[in-house]
């Protein structure tokens, strides 16, 4: 089918006003009759489901977790980024929306990256009347930081717990609506299967992760927000209940699923440490505002850091990248710390990782601090003391965090770092309106492909999430929404509910059924270290033509062999994990086809046949410029489509940030 993006027409700047200006509007009289279903409660899922509460929808929302308040939303640390320009240092509209497209190796939309650098602003002065505490500065205004791929402050946040914050004021809006009987929601549900009658989303089937009871749920129109895929690598900072099953039953349904192989490495994470590992830890980005990255520059170095004289350390960054420094972009970040660490200049016991130093930061601030109070001629300890002490309001609770994993203390000797998975920028396919292939189907946040092409910058997640919730999707939906007012709720005794119920059911059953003998973690570890070694920071053709028949026999001794204890009708989150892991074990086989299909290095996706002369990713724009959307064709049978990129104003050229 061909794929229509449904891109307003006229000047990119104009687009998304025009569209709010024209599109189709729903009365509150008729907003009364429509039901709408909402999966996920982050902050995609959470401002979605408020806002439509708000605007008169009946709403229903499911969350897995027992609390909204525990999405993984919860867990991002930065900031969000808005073109403010609060620092005055040159910051527009235009310029977030350039970075952003630049900083996705050229392969996002113009249309919807310009909407969602146009709405940053508003999603900050909504999270402040909401009560959102953003770190201000001494005057009084919201204060600033950068982040990767900018040289603008335009990174707002509350310490290293922002998305803990923002989501709380997501979540308190949410209630609201939820007390005054406009939102209807439904924890500890999974979403099971997508329903549809003629070919139009018309409900879920989801069920009780208590009891195990089997429910359908009948909207006009539902929303997917159920987060990333990034747990298919099993070891990633996601939280470990985050999966792809809501998108890849809607993919099963027809939904067409865009660039899955496009997934974000985070430069700073705490190294694997051992085989026990399940989930890695985060270091926000915003610590490479002050902390500066570096290597010993001979090979092997087995000193500790403190040991290592300025003249015998590597700050590559700084070095390959002068214009940026420690803030390029976090897919050059992190292939530049895997080259450190291939060569043989990696530090502590694995040698995988490289170290994060605030000791200059802690003395440049402490030095400062010191003139402020009068002390010019203040010693080092008081200097260092004073350091330290701005050092901690700024990123208190990640040093408490890092200290309390490693056992180091990273006001005394660096932090290790090293790349790990972190977000998704593949996802379901959306048109500018969120809406996927499947009519009345929409995929906010995450869950969709749409505005970070190839790399997302750091604090664009929480931005998107919250932009596709507030303010595009009331509009957009509505706009669809208009023409089904006549369309009255359809009981759930429909063919279509029972068929659907019946294939969940059927599904569940032969998984209870096969009693094998080895665990559903023991599965997920084996497709990780699949995919991590064959389709993570480096691939190559022939890797991934063998990473594709690995998970394929994977796939079969799943089904034959898997062990899960406990029963259908209770409590068992080991048949929970079992769905959710082949869910991954199919994303993965469509996700190795995905990158040998794209024979071009882009963003964090590096093609080791496809490298320029001093190592750089090597697009190939001529054949490569377009969204990879894949259409499910049975079992192990895909259909590539192609929406050719357009880039009427900011045009693709060799990234450069040095």
């Amino acid at each position: 089918m061909p794929l229509n993006s449904k891109i307003p027409a006229g000047p990119l700047e104009s687009k998304w006003k025009t569209y709010k200006s024209t599109c189709k509007l729903v009365n509150p009289a008729n907003k009364r009759q429509l039901e709408i279903i909402v999966i996920g409660t982050g902050l995609a899922g959470a401002s979605a489901a408020a806002s439509l509460g708000e605007m008169g929808y009946k709403v229903k929302a499911f969350c897995f977790q027992d609390s909204p308040r525990r999405a993984h939303s919860i867990a991002a640390q930065g900031g969000i980024n808005a073109a403010k320009n609060y620092q005055n240092d040159g910051d527009s509209t235009y310029r977030l929306f350039y970075d952003t497209v630049k900083g996705g190796d050229y392969r996002a939309r113009e249309g919807n990256v310009y909407r969602l650098a146009e709405v940053s602003a508003s999603i900050i002065d909504q999270c402040v009347a909401q009560g959102v505490p953003f770190a201000r500065e001494y005057g009084g205004l919201l204060s600033n930081r950068s982040f990767g791929g900018t040289q603008v402050q335009r990174t707002f946040y509350a310490a290293g717990q922002t998305g803990q914050q923002l989501l709380i004021g997501a979540y308190q809006a949410l209630e609201r609506q939820v007390a005054l009987g406009n939102v209807e929601m439904f924890s500890r549900h999974e979403m099971m299967e997508v329903v549809k009658i003629d070919g139009v989303a018309r409900g879920i089937i989801a069920r009780n992760l208590v009891t195990g009871e089997l429910e359908r749920h009948f909207g006009h129109a539902v929303l997917l927000c159920s987060g990333g895929y990034g747990n298919v690598f099993y070891l990633s900072t996601n939280a470990m209940g985050s999966n792809v099953s809501a998108a890849w039953k809607a993919h099963k349904q027809g939904a067409f699923f865009g660039n899955p192989c496009f997934t974000q490495i985070h430069p700073t994470c705490i190294p694997v440490s051992g085989d026990h590992q399940s989930k890695l830890t985060l270091m926000s980005e915003s610590l490479r505002n002050d902390g500066r990255i570096w290597v010993p520059k001979q090979k092997g170095d087995n000193r500790k850091a403190t040991d290592i004289p300025e003249e015998e350390r590597d700050y590559y960054l700084e070095r390959r990248y002068p214009a940026f420094g420690n803030l390029v972009p976090r897919d050059v970040a992190s292939r530049a710390a895997k080259e450190r660490c291939d060569e043989g200049y990696g530090v502590g016991a694995s040698k995988m990782a490289v170290y994060l130093d605030f000791a200059a930061a802690i003395m440049r601030y402490g030095k400062i601090e010191a003139n402020k109070q009068g002390q010019h001629n203040a010693d080092a300890a008081a200097v260092r003391t004073l350091g330290e002490a701005v050092v901690k309001e700024k990123y208190g609770n990640l040093f408490e965090m890092y200290e309390k994993i490693t056992g180091e203390d990273p006001y005394k000797v660096p932090m290790r770092i090293y790349p790990a998975v972190h977000y998704t920028m593949g996802g379901l396919w959306v048109d500018y309106e969120l809406m996927t292939t499947v009519p009345g189907l929409y995929a906010l946040g995450e869950a969709n492909f749409s505005d970070h092409g190839a790399n997302r910058l750091g604090a664009s997640a929480l931005m998107q999430g919250l932009a596709d919730g507030y303010f595009v999707i009331p509009y957009t939906m509505g706009n669809n929404l208009a023409d089904d007012i006549r369309t009255k709720a359809i009981p759930t005794d429909h063919a279509a509910f029972v068929a659907a119920e019946k294939e969940v059911s059927d599904r569940i059953n032969k998984l209870m059924g096969i009693k094998g003998n080895t665990s559903v973690e023991a599965f997920h570890k084996k497709l990780g270290k699949i995919m991590w070694e064959k389709c993570g920071m480096a691939r190559n053709a022939k890797g991934l033509t063998e990473a594709i028949a690995e998970i394929q026999a994977l796939k079969k001794e799943f089904w034959s062999d898997v062990r899960i204890p406990g029963d259908i009708n209770e409590f068992n989150p080991e048949l929970d994990k079992a769905g959710r892991v082949a869910d991954f074990i199919e994303l993965g086989e469509l996700m190795c086809k995905d990158a040998l299909n794209r024979n071009e290095s882009c963003g964090g996706h590096f093609r080791e046949e496809y490298q320029t002369p001093d190592g750089e990713a090597m697009r190939q724009d001529d054949l490569y410029s377009y969204v990879a959307a894949w259409e499910y064709k049975g079992e192990s049978q895909e259909e590539l489509h192609k929406e050719e990129l357009i880039f009427d104003v900011v045009h693709p050229s060799q990234r450069s940030y040095k």
